[in-house]
């Protein structure tokens, strides 16, 4: 089965409900300021995977819920996520994203964080409408963890010495966490167990993290045509991702000065020679692994739930994680 068939199974698992959240996205962007609908139409409708809001309908299927409050959760993870990636581009002064302009190209830095921050306050607006306190607790407690991860990274741009396990506790709260309150918001709103609750928020938190992992291999291994950024965006940002750690740690003296001055100096003025680096001393071999390693463990932690199409359908969006090309 090719990699589009496997993702086209994954998404038909929840197909009638994926349908209804897209219609509470085109509605809940209404504003009657003009700007603030055309900006957020513009980086909805831009071919996202949308799968964090796909994790919470796979979730909550898991958990066998049976009321329909998991179409707007699904509808406030997304506006969560693309506001986060609004102030991203601002903070990363990215030009391209998904294969067209970022938002802040094409309108401005000002208008870009105002529309996500119009996003925030909407995803607040309906998880009040949703009423559920501990769902409230959990998505408010996220917000603020992504937004120490986002200031995390920043301080580790052009920073050379930053550890393995510091990165992996930067890509937690910055990437992870969202995927994590993705599918525990799901088990809270199912009134799951507290070993279901449990397992749902392991699954999203390693599941998380094997994406972030397979983005930073992507970055030095990846096509930017499928991808829709540029190769080479991360070492070109100063952003000291895990194959660059690696390298700086396991690799010669000549590799690892290579990659420090690099990252200290950003731009791709050496990438053909750390692409060289990375590849000669491991990294990116070791990089797929701690993916692989992530990904398993996302797999594990739903062994308890019952066996359902949306169980499965987990099982294989982790494994597709891992051996995506984009």
């Amino acid at each position: 089965m090719s990699q589009h068939e496997d993702v086209r199974r994954i998404y038909a698992t929840v197909d009638e409900d994926f349908k209804a959240v897209n219609e509470c996205i085109m509605t809940q962007l209404h504003s009657d300021v003009s700007l603030v609908e055309k900006i957020g139409h513009y980086i909805i409708d831009a071919g996202g995977k949308r799968m964090r809001p796909l994790l919470v309908l796979l979730s909550a299927g898991a958990c066998r819920y049976e009321g329909r409050d998991h179409i707007p959760l699904a509808t406030i993870i997304e506006f969560l996520h693309t506001a986060t990636l609004l102030h991203d581009d601002v903070v990363d002064s990215s030009d391209l994203r998904r294969g067209r302009s970022t938002a802040n190209a094409r309108w401005g830095n000002a208008p870009s964080v105002l529309v996500g921050d119009f996003l925030y306050s909407r995803a607040f607006q309906m998880m009040v409408n949703i009423g559920k306190m501990n769902v409230m607790a959990t998505l408010s407690n996220a917000t603020n963890v992504i937004a120490e991860g986002e200031v995390m990274q920043l301080m580790n741009v052009r920073n050379p010495d930053i550890s393995e396990e510091r990165y992996m506790e930067v890509i937690r709260c910055k990437t992870a966490m969202l995927f994590e309150a993705s599918t525990h918001t799901a088990a809270l709103l199912a009134g799951a167990t507290a070993e279901q609750e449990k397992a749902l928020q392991d699954y999203g938190n390693y599941l998380g993290l094997a994406f972030q992992l397979v983005d930073d291999l992507l970055d030095y291994t990846g096509n930017a045509e499928e991808m829709g950024k540029n190769v080479g965006d991360d070492l070109a940002e100063g952003k000291p991702t895990l194959p660059l750690i690696y390298t700086m740690t396991n690799g010669t003296e000549d590799q690892a000065r290579l990659v420090r001055n690099a990252i200290r100096k950003g731009g791709l003025d050496a990438l053909d020679d750390v692409l060289a680096a990375v590849k000669a001393c491991g990294a990116l071999e070791y990089t797929a692994t701690r993916a692989n390693e992530c990904a398993q463990k996302a797999i594990d932690a739903i062994s308890i739930l019952p066996d359902s199409p949306q169980r499965e359908a987990m099982i294989s969006l982790a494994k597709l994680s891992v051996s995506r090309t984009s």
